[in-house]
């Protein structure tokens, strides 16, 4: 044949929920088969949804899978085929597979030969590698399978190319990083360049726990030639149609969606997280503790988005410490966000514990132990909301102050969820300018400058004694925030961060805090990832962990300048 039709299906799955992704499955398979389409392709493991993590391990789990593909393989009698990830178990072991449904019956199961074990990653813990593939036929046509990792190396295309592949499917699991677009797009066009082949590039879209699969699948032809663009962070179905000429396969050019910038694919991906993690975890609502600071209104404007003002609930929560301007304006960002907005004085609380602590520390400065009770007593407060009125609680700490533990267990760290844990803080700030200046269809929102200049023009403030200011304890973020991504990102050393110009009491004093702080990490809400080194399964510390970097103060040390 000369011409074959793929419908690819960017859809998004919900772990452990086979019943309901092997239905998205069927209705994507009766619009295909309206459609006229040869074959429809679904994303990696999407009848078991993806990451599975130990799930896989459980029989009860891999005989659910096993049973909703053989019924909808019943389903391909009338056509077209399919081919749909899901885990494999086999002579007791178990593969991260897709399999060829067609004329009624399981056809094919190709096999992941490449296993990712880095990042958010640990494939081999799951799974076992499987041989490279080599193509299958479908409506005439030589289609060959490389299961997201697989196209990362050139191996396996070359595999396929030898194989006689003719076009290239790519069903992937591939979560959201910041830029992550431009990385797989250079490595398919160099796969393209190596084989001379089409490839289609099919993702996942959605929120599962900290990670967002954004969607965003191509068609690139012979040449690097993208011929159709899928959108970001939500679903699609593409109708690929490739034409064979004389130079071969190549696909007719379709629709080209938008790039977002990382401003804006950051701010997408934080919406839908939080949108998916609220309602795949059967909630409706959420409550936030608003305390007229920047990273509270943030927070409260990513939720109205993701679910919608009404369903919003934000909480001031003022001591005696809390500031007129503060009052004014979380109810002045409630207001323009358009949810529903109380306020709930702590005052009365705090003295009653003070009072029963009193006899216990006589004698004794008043610190960080006292503020911390109004921290806590917010927590509870927030938490008996929670499990009053069934609202998911979000707690609000960005990244910087994850970072250096600038939080308190079990009271502003109380939550299920936090939307800005990967964002640092001098990020919230132009996040925030961004959300003002920008409002997009798929914002549930209000659009406008919803989030008042005077939050997030005035000094940052936890407002837990008198005139506090976070660079009482911190230095000023965009020093704080250098370092931070230098020790994280970076994983640099401290001598090389002193000679890029930082103060080294100042370096020390951050590594410290940073180190320190893993055991409240350790017990953090989970949140939406978005850069290369999130917090939990991309940087993982020991929390007992005695070294220290001494290599810039020790002469003769590797890096020592003298």
């Amino acid at each position: 044949m000369d011409r074959i039709k793929i419908a690819a299906a960017q859809l998004n799955a919900t772990v452990g929920d086979v019943a309901g992704n092997a239905g998205r499955a069927r209705d994507a398979l009766e619009d295909a088969r309206r459609d006229g389409a040869d074959l429809l392709v679904l994303p990696e493991m999407f009848i078991g949804g993806y990451q599975l993590q130990d799930l896989v391990r459980k029989p009860a789990f891999i005989e659910t899978c096993r049973r909703e593909i053989a019924a909808l393989a019943e389903a391909t009698a009338d056509g077209p085929a399919v081919l749909i990830g899901c885990p494999l178990y086999e002579e007791n072991l178990v593969f991260n597979a897709v399999y060829l449904l067609r004329d009624g019956k399981i056809d094919t199961v190709f096999r992941k030969h490449e296993l990712p074990n880095y990042g958010v990653f640990d494939e081999k813990r799951f799974f076992v590698p499987g041989p490279a593939p080599g193509p299958v036929t479908i409506a005439g046509v030589r289609v060959g399978v490389a299961i997201c990792e697989d196209a990362w190396f050139p191996d396996v295309a070359e595999t396929l190319v030898e194989t006689g592949a003719e076009i290239i499917v790519v069903p992937n699991g591939s979560p959201y990083a910041r830029n992550k677009h431009d990385v797989r797009m250079n490595v398919i066009v160099a796969r393209v360049v190596e084989t001379e082949l089409p490839f289609l590039y099919l993702n996942l879209v959605g929120g599962q726990d900290d990670q967002c699969f954004d969607g965003g699948s191509f068609v690139l032809n012979p040449g690097g030639e993208l011929a159709l663009q899928a959108p970001f962070f939500e679903e699609a179905i593409l109708t690929c149609d490739f034409v064979r000429g004389d130079d071969g396969w190549r696909c007719d050019a379709g629709p080209r969606a938008p790039v977002p910038d990382e401003w804006e694919a950051d701010y997408q991906a934080m919406v839908l997280s939080l949108r998916d993690y609220v309602l795949k975890n059967g909630f409706e609502r959420v409550v936030l503790g608003m305390s007229g600071g920047i990273d509270s209104a943030l927070t409260a404007t990513i939720a109205a988005d993701a679910l919608g003002p009404d369903k919003v609930w934000c909480v001031m929560l003022p001591s005696r410490y809390t500031s007129e301007h503060s009052l004014e304006d979380a109810a002045e960002c409630a207001n323009r966000i358009g949810a529903p907005y109380v306020s709930l004085p702590i005052g009365p609380g705090v003295e009653a514990i003070n009072g029963s602590l009193e006899d216990f520390f006589e004698g004794t400065e008043p610190g960080v132990a006292e503020e911390n009770i109004q921290s806590r007593l917010r927590g509870l407060y927030l938490m008996a909301l929670s499990n009053k009125f069934g609202h998911l609680l979000l707690t609000t700490g960005n990244k910087s102050e994850v970072a250096v533990g600038y939080a308190t267990l079990y009271g502003d760290m109380s939550g299920a969820y936090n939307p800005l844990k990967d964002l640092y803080k001098t990020r919230v700030f132009e996040t925030c300018r961004w959300r003002n200046a920008n409002h997009r269809d798929w914002m549930l929102g209000n659009e406008g400058m919803v989030i008042p200049a005077r939050i997030i023009d005035k000094p940052p403030s936890a407002e837990l004694r008198e005139d506090q200011k976070d660079e009482d304890s911190l230095p000023p973020y965009e020093v704080l925030d250098d370092i931070l991504f230098r020790l994280i990102e970076g994983d640099a050393k401290i001598g090389d961060i002193i000679r890029a110009g930082h103060d080294r009491e100042t370096v020390e004093h951050i590594a410290n805090l940073l180190r320190n702080s893993e055991f409240k990490r350790f017990q953090s809400a989970p949140g939406t990832k978005l850069s290369p080194r999130a917090f939990w399964l991309e940087r993982r510390y020991p929390l007992t962990n005695r070294f220290r970097d001494r290599l810039h103060v020790e002469e003769g040390a590797p890096g020592f300048d003298g």
